[in-house]
C-alpha cells in the first residue's frame, strides 16, 4: 500500500512538472535555432579563416618565387659545407634586394638567411635575428617542413613561413598573421553577439506568435466555463478562428449540438416518465381512498384488488422496460455475445404470435436464409418480439406480415436508412418485416415511433402499450452495433429493416 502511494505521488509530481504547450514550443524552437546558429557560426568562421589563410599563402608563395629567382641570379659555385665571405656576401645581397621589394614591405615580411648547417647569417629587418628565441633552429624547421608552408610562433607573434633551400644557404620567409588573428577574434565576438541577438529575437517573436496564435483558445475556454443548462445554445464563431483551430471550433460546436439535443431528450424523457407514472399512481391512490371511505363487500374488495394488480403490472412492465433501456445503452460485454440462430428464434416467436394474429385474420410469411448472428439471445428475442407485436398492432385485418432475410457481403454497401450508405468489410444479416397498415401513415410520423413514450393513434381502443416498444428495439440494435429503420411505402406499407452482424466472416 505504501509503495502504491509513493508511485501515485510520483506520477502526480510528473504530471505537474509537464510544461505548457507554449513553453514546449519555445523550448523546441530555441534548441533548433541555437543548433542552426552554431552551424552558421562555424561555417562563417571557417570561411573567413580559410580566406585569410589563402591570402597569406599566396603572399608567401609569391615572395618565395621572387627569392628563388634572386638565388639563381646571384648563385656562384663554392666549396660545399664551408662558409666564406662570398656566402655571407650572397646572403646580404639577397637580403638587400628583398628589402627593396615594395611588395614585401607592404606585408611586413621577415627574412632570415642561414648556411647549410643552420647558422644564421643575416636577416631583414636586421634586428629580427636578434629577437629570435634561443631554441630557434632553422635547420630543424627545414628538416621538419622542407618546402611546405607552416605556422610558427616567434616571441608571441604568429607567422606563416616557408624555407627555401639553395646549394649553400637556407632562406626563411615569414609573414606576420597577428592582424588576421586580431581581426578574427573581433569578428567572432561580433558574430557571436549578432547570432545571440538573432536567436533572442526569433525566440521572442516565436513566443509572441504562439501566444497570439493560441489566444483564440481562450474564447473556447470561456465558452466551456460558462456552460450551464440555460446556455447550451451558445456556439463559437468558426469564421473568427485561425484555419488551424477551425476544426477544433467545429468539433466544439458539434459537441454542444449533441449535448443540447441529449439534454432536451433527457428532459423530455424525464417529463414522460413523470407523466406515465403519475397516472397509474394517481389511479391506485384514488381507488384506495374510495375503498377506504366505507366498509364494502368482499367481492368489491377482490375486484378492486384485481384492478390494482393490473395497474401494478403495468407499472412493473414500464420500470422493467426503462431498466432494459438503461442496460442496453451501456453496450454488450464479451460474456453476453454468442452465436444466435435467427431462424429458430423467429420461428418460435411466429408460432407464439400466430394465435394472437388469427383473431384478426393476419398470417405470417417467412423467406430467405436466416443466418447465425452475434449477440445476446435474450435481447434479440425481445427485439423481434416487439417488432412482431407492433406489426400485428399496425397491420390491417386479413393481411400478411412478410419476414425476409438477406445476407450482405463485405463488398456491399449497407443501406440502413433512407439517406445513409454505410460501407462495411464485415458480413451483415438484414431482416426485413413488411405489413399492410389499416390506416395511412406518413414517413414523418413513422420516424417518431422510435421516441420514448410516443404513441401513434392514442384514441384507438386497441392501444394498450407504454410507447417504449420500438425505443427498446432501437436500443438493442445499437447495443449490437447494428441498425434499425422504418420506411413507409405508398402510405399503407410499413417496412422495418434490422441489420445485425453475422457470426461468420
Amino acid at each position: 500500500m505504501r509503495t502504491e502511494t509513493i508511485l501515485n505521488s510520483m506520477n502526480h509530481t510528473l504530471r505537474n512538472r509537464r510544461w505548457s504547450l507554449l513553453w514546449r514550443t519555445i523550448s523546441l524552437l530555441t534548441v533548433f535555432v541555437i543548433i542552426s546558429q552554431v552551424i552558421i557560426y562555424a561555417w562563417v568562421q571557417r570561411s573567413v579563416s580559410g580566406h585569410f589563410e589563402q591570402m597569406d599563402s599566396e603572399i608567401i608563395t609569391h615572395a618565395a618565387f621572387n627569392l628563388r629567382k634572386r638565388m639563381v641570379s646571384v648563385n656562384e659555385p663554392i666549396e660545399p659545407f664551408t662558409v666564406s665571405k662570398s656566402t655571407v656576401s650572397k646572403s646580404q645581397s639577397l637580403i638587400d634586394d628583398n628589402h627593396l621589394h615594395s611588395s614585401w614591405l607592404d606585408y611586413d615580411l621577415k627574412t632570415l638567411v642561414a648556411d647549410k648547417k643552420g647558422k644564421l647569417l643575416s636577416s631583414d629587418p636586421s634586428n629580427f635575428i636578434h629577437n629570435l628565441p634561443a631554441d630557434f633552429s632553422l635547420l630543424s624547421l627545414w628538416q621538419e617542413h622542407h618546402d611546405q608552408q607552416f605556422m610558427i610562433k616567434i616571441n608571441n607573434r604568429h607567422y606563416r613561413a616557408i624555407i627555401i633551400p639553395n646549394q649553400e644557404i637556407l632562406a626563411f620567409i615569414a609573414l606576420p598573421t597577428d592582424v588576421h588573428h586580431q581581426y578574427l577574434l573581433q569578428f567572432n565576438r561580433q558574430l557571436s553577439l549578432i547570432l545571440t541577438a538573432i536567436t533572442l529575437l526569433l525566440v521572442s517573436v516565436a513566443a509572441l506568435s504562439v501566444y497570439w496564435g493560441f489566444a483564440p483558445l481562450a474564447t473556447i475556454v470561456q465558452k466551456m466555463k460558462g456552460i450551464n443548462l440555460q446556455r447550451l445554445d451558445e456556439r463559437v464563431s468558426v469564421g473568427d478562428m485561425p484555419l488551424e483551430l477551425r476544426p477544433l471550433a467545429e468539433s466544439y460546436n458539434s459537441m454542444m449540438v449533441k449535448l443540447e439535443s441529449n439534454f432536451e431528450s433527457l428532459s423530455r424523457f424525464s417529463d414522460n416518465i413523470a407523466h406515465e407514472l403519475r397516472t397509474p399512481i394517481a389511479t391506485l391512490s384514488t381507488q384506495t381512498q374510495v375503498m377506504l371511505t366505507k366498509p364494502r363487500e368482499g367481492d368489491e374488495y377482490i375486484e378492486q384488488l384485481h384492478h390494482q394488480h393490473d395497474t401494478l403490472e403495468q407499472l412493473s412492465a414500464m420500470i422493467n422496460n426503462m431498466l432494459l433501456l438503461a442496460k442496453t445503452q451501456k453496450g454488450l460485454s464479451h460474456s453476453q455475445i454468442s452465436h444466435v440462430d435467427t431462424d429458430g428464434l423467429i420461428t418460435k416467436l411466429v408460432d407464439y404470435y400466430e394465435m394472437i394474429a388469427e383473431d384478426r385474420g393476419i398470417t405470417f410469411e417467412k423467406s430467405g436464409d436466416f443466418e447465425m448472428v452475434l449477440g445476446d439471445e435474450g435481447l434479440l428475442q425481445r427485439l423481434f418480439a416487439n417488432l412482431i407485436s407492433n406489426a400485428i398492432y399496425y397491420a390491417a385485418s386479413d393481411s400478411t406480415i412478410m419476414i425476409s432475410a438477406t445476407a450482405l457481403t463485405s463488398t456491399t454497401s449497407l443501406n440502413v436508412t433512407k439517406d445513409e450508405v454505410r460501407p462495411s468489410k464485415q458480413q451483415w444479416l438484414r431482416i426485413t418485416m413488411t405489413n399492410r397498415l389499416d390506416k395511412p401513415l406518413d414517413q414523418r410520423e413513422a420516424d417518431k415511433l422510435f421516441e420514448r413514450f410516443y404513441r401513434h393513434d392514442k384514441t384507438s381502443h386497441k392501444y394498450a402499450g407504454t410507447g417504449l416498444g420500438l425505443s427498446i428495439v432501437q436500443a438493442i440494435a445499437n447495443a449490437h452495433k447494428g441498425k434499425v429503420s422504418i420506411t413507409i411505402k405508398d402510405k399503407y406499407y410499413f417496412e422495418v429493416k434490422v441489420a445485425l452482424l453475422m457470426a461468420r466472416y
